[in-house]
């Protein structure tokens, strides 16, 4: 007897399966024949997926588009300028309801974990009260990482400093860091000496906004690598962004990537932002900025797509929906073979959840009872179609259902319903 029954689903390997669940966990899955459930999920023919993971998000910022105006030249800088201003104004009920409704969309979207950065560049810290409030509040259903992150510069700001030791001193999760903001190169370098450090002593994870600029000079990469190795935060470190990577040479790159699988730091590029705040300086060629995914993944580097921004000061669309971000990604990093779209797949599930370190993840007897639905055959037609979440189970519990996507035509002669599903090969 189970509480709930997945039955006939498809896993991305291709097996055909039911999945037992009682209560938080799978407790078996296999032909379970006559088992009985209290609920039962007939999922013949669509995909059976873990739910979906998002590395890199700004949950204080996001769903606060055009407040207090809209970013005009469309820049990362005035996109920190203008969250300099909101943060004078936003209150800690306003970040509250704003993230809150994020996590609604992200529920309906099969996105159950999600790492999001909160600035520490706030004597009030209001955002990090806000979102580690978030945080307990939907706990039931999304696992939320917070990451400590200094946005005006860790040495910059004349409290980051300290703001961000008592951020993490409040259970913020992870250590951030925005080398390249800082005034000098030497200054980003030694912020990022200094936040592996803290890291190290409280056991904590790391997670740098890492040379998200066009600079092919900009080296805190290799700097992070560095220190990952010396601190020995091997698996617990992610570059983020890493859109520099994209300017530089290739005879420095040949030398960089051995550096960051040696040290096994996590890569996180965010396709839609990178593709949009980069380049804004060049004439043409117009440099795109996203960073050498293909060649990270070819050494063994844990590749995973990140969201950052939805509707906020540096971005005016986003819809919490990471087949989004994988669609966009394997357009933009050219890999639309089959074999590389599942890895685009992968790389906003199963990599994402190795970047932020989740325990019992994924389609196992034993993991937790979370996992999605979806109105497709296979992980390709899934981003192809961008593919409705028919059933989100979160910990044993459906808490989303959406209808297939199928239209009635009006045609003489024609089927009187279509749908969208198309087998390849």
């Amino acid at each position: 007897m189970f509480d709930l029954i997945v039955r006939g689903g498809t896993l991305a390997d291709g097996r055909v399966c039911d999945i037992g669940i009682r209560g938080d966990r799978i407790a078996a899955i296999g032909n379970l024949g006559d088992a009985t459930a209290g609920q039962e999920i007939d999922a013949t023919g669509d995909l059976v997926s873990p739910p979906f993971v998002d590395p890199h998000f700004h949950m204080d910022a996001t769903l606060s588009y055009g407040l207090p105006r809209i970013n005009a030249s469309g820049t990362l800088l005035e996109g920190i300028g203008l969250w300099g201003e909101l943060k004078q104004v936003m209150s800690q009920d306003d970040v509250i309801a704003r993230a809150l409704q994020y996590c609604d969309w992200a529920a309906s979207m099969g996105l159950l974990a999600i790492r999001s950065h909160v600035d520490t560049c706030d004597d009030r810290l209001l955002g990090v009260e806000a979102l580690l409030h978030v945080r307990a509040q939907v706990k039931d259903y999304i696992d939320l990482q917070l990451v400590a992150f200094p946005q005006d510069g860790f040495y910059r700001d004349p409290t980051a400093r300290a703001n961000t030791i008592r951020a993490l001193d409040m259970g913020v999760d992870v250590v951030g860091g925005i080398p390249h903001f800082e005034r000098t190169m030497a200054d980003g370098a030694a912020s990022v000496t200094e936040l592996c450090e803290i890291a190290a002593a409280r056991g904590l994870m790391v997670d740098m906004h890492c040379d998200e600029t066009d600079d092919p000079l900009s080296r805190h990469i290799e700097t992070l690598a560095y220190e990952t190795r010396r601190l020995n935060l091997q698996g617990r470190v992610a570059g983020s962004h890493l859109t520099s990577m994209h300017s530089m040479d290739n005879y420095y790159v040949s030398k960089l990537l051995p550096l960051i699988a040696e040290a096994e730091i996590n890569a996180i590029p965010n396709p839609l932002i990178n593709i949009v705040l980069q380049g804004r300086h060049d004439s043409f060629p117009k440099r795109r900025g996203l960073t050498r995914v293909r060649e990270m993944l070819a050494i063994g580097i844990n590749v995973g797509w990140g969201q950052d921004c939805v509707l906020d000061p540096w971005y005016s669309l986003g819809t919490a929906d990471m087949l989004d971000v994988a669609f966009m990604g394997l357009h933009v990093a050219q890999m639309t073979s089959p074999q590389d779209m599942r890895t685009c797949y992968d790389m906003v599930t199963v990599n994402n959840a190795r970047t932020l370190g989740l325990a019992d993840y994924g389609l196992h007897v034993g993991a937790r009872a979370s996992l999605v639905v979806l109105d497709a055959g296979d992980p390709v037609e899934a981003l192809r179609l961008r593919a409705s979440r028919l059933f989100v189970i979160a910990n044993g519990k459906v808490i989303a259902k959406t209808p297939r996507a199928d239209a009635a035509l009006a045609i003489p002669a024609r089927p009187a319903s279509v749908r969208r599903r198309h087998k390849v090969g």
